[in-house]
C-alpha cells in the first residue's frame, strides 16, 4: 500500500515466516503456508495484506476488515471477522514494526564517496561507509564502518562517529563522539557552542564552552533538533533515548537511558533526565534540575523545580498531574458560578 516511488516492498513471506519475524504465535485454524505481499491499514487492507490492532478505538474497523491477516492481542482476537488469521501478541505495535521492517527494508545505498565530497586527508573512513556529495569531513575525523553520510553534511575536527549510524543531509556535527547505529535526521545541530555569557552592564560576554556532546548508541535525534556542547562538563545523551523534530538541549544537559522527548521541547542548561524520562511536545525544562527516573512531563508545561522519579507533572508552572486536574476543576466550577451571576444580575 506504500507509494512504490518511495518504497521498496520485499517478500512475498508465509504467514509463519510472519510470525516467527514478529514473534507472535499462529491463532487457531491459521494456515502457516499462507502468503501475504504486504502491510495495510485495517480500512484498506485486501486478503493478501497484513494489518494490526493496538487500539480498541479501532475495534469496529478490525471487525469489518478484509485484511487476509492481522496482528492483535488475544483480548480482541474475539472480534475478528470470518477468515482472518490471527497473529496473536501482547505486543501488537511491536510486532507490527517488526514485521512492516521485514515487508520495507531500509535500502542500502553502495559503498563509496561522492566526487564531490570533501574529506580532509588526515580522516578516517571504514569499510562500507557511504559519502554523499557536497559532505565536508574535516581533519582527524574518525567514521566507523557501515556508515551513511548524505548530502551536504559537515563534520567538523576531531568528531569521532560510530559503526552503522547515519547522518541526514545537512546536518552540522562538531565537538562531539557519536555512538553506533544512531540516526541523526536531517538538518540537526550537535556541538554548537552553548547559550553561556557574563551578564554585566559593560555588555555581555561570552564564556568559552570548552566541553563536547557524548551521544551513547542507538540514539534517534529528529529533524533541526540542535544539542549544545557543554561549557566544561559535557552534554550526555544516553543509550538508546529519541529525540523528535525541533528539540533544543542546553549545555551541560545529562539524558539518561531511553528518554524521549517530542517536538518542539527544551531542556536549559545543566539539567539532569534520569533514565526512561518523557518529555511532551512543547515542554520546557528549566536549568539546574533533576529529573527523576522514569518521570512524565505532559506536552506544554513548564518545568521549574526537581521532578521526583516516577512522577507525572502538567501545568505551568508543573505540578503534579493530579493537583493539576483539581485546579482545572475548581477553574471551571468558577466561570459557571460566574455565568450564572451574571445572568441573574
Amino acid at each position: 500500500m506504500a507509494d512504490p516511488r518511495f518504497f521498496e516492498v520485499a517478500g512475498p513471506f508465509k504467514l509463519s515466516e510472519i510470525a516467527d519475524l514478529s514473534g507472535a504465535r499462529l491463532g487457531e485454524g491459521a494456515d502457516p503456508e499462507r502468503i501475504f505481499t504486504d502491510v495495510a491499514p485495517l480500512d484498506r487492507a485486501g486478503p493478501t495484506d497484513v494489518g494490526f490492532l493496538d487500539n480498541k478505538r479501532y475495534l469496529d474497523q478490525f471487525a469489518a476488515s478484509g485484511a487476509g491477516a492481522c496482528v492483535v492481542s488475544p483480548n480482541h482476537a474475539e472480534r475478528a471477522p470470518e477468515g482472518m488469521a490471527l497473529l496473536l501478541t501482547p505486543k501488537p505495535y511491536r510486532a507490527y514494526a517488526l514485521m512492516a521492517r521485514a515487508f520495507y527494508p531500509e535500502p542500502r545505498l553502495a559503498a563509496g564517496r561522492h566526487p564531490t565530497a570533501l574529506i580532509d586527508p588526515a580522516a578516517r573512513v571504514g569499510d562500507g561507509t557511504v559519502v554523499g556529495p557536497g559532505v565536508v569531513i574535516g581533519p582527524n575525523v574518525e567514521i566507523g564502518r557501515d556508515c551513511l553520510i548524505k548530502a551536504n553534511t559537515v563534520i567538523e575536527r576531531g568528531v569521532v562517529i560510530g559503526d552503522e549510524t547515519e547522518i541526514g543531509a545537512n546536518g552540522f556535527l562538531s565537538y562531539c563522539l557519536i555512538g553506533k547505529r544512531c540516526i541523526i535526521h536531517s538538518g540537526v545541530c550537535i556541538g554548537n557552542r552553548g547559550f553561556g555569557f557574563t551578564l554585566d552592564p559593560e555588555g555581555y560576554l561570552n564564556v568559552p564552552q570548552l566541553g563536547r556532546v557524548i551521544v551513547e548508541d542507538d540514539v534517534e535525534v529528529g529533524a533541526n533538533s540542535t544539542i549544545d556542547r557543554g561549557a566544561g562538563p559535557d552534554t550526555f545523551i544516553g543509550a538508546g533515548s529519541k529525540i523528535d523534530n525541533l528539540v533544543q538541549i542546553g549545555h551541560n544537559v545529562r539524558l539518561g537511558r531511553g528518554c524521549v522527548l517530542v517536538a518542539q521541547s527544551g531542556v536549559a542548561g545543566s539539567t539532569t533526565l534520569e533514565d526512561h524520562v518523557l518529555v511532551g511536545g512543547q515542554a520546557g525544562v528549566a536549568g539546574h534540575l533533576t529529573i527523576g527516573k522514569g518521570a512524565q512531563l505532559s506536552a506544554q508545561c513548564g518545568v521549574m523545580r526537581d521532578v521526583p522519579p516516577g512522577q507525572a507533572v502538567a501545568g505551568i508552572p508543573g505540578m503534579p498531574i493530579k493537583e493539576f486536574f483539581r485546579l482545572c476543576a475548581i477553574w471551571r466550577r468558577q466561570v459557571k458560578a460566574r455565568g450564572k451571576g451574571k445572568r441573574n444580575d
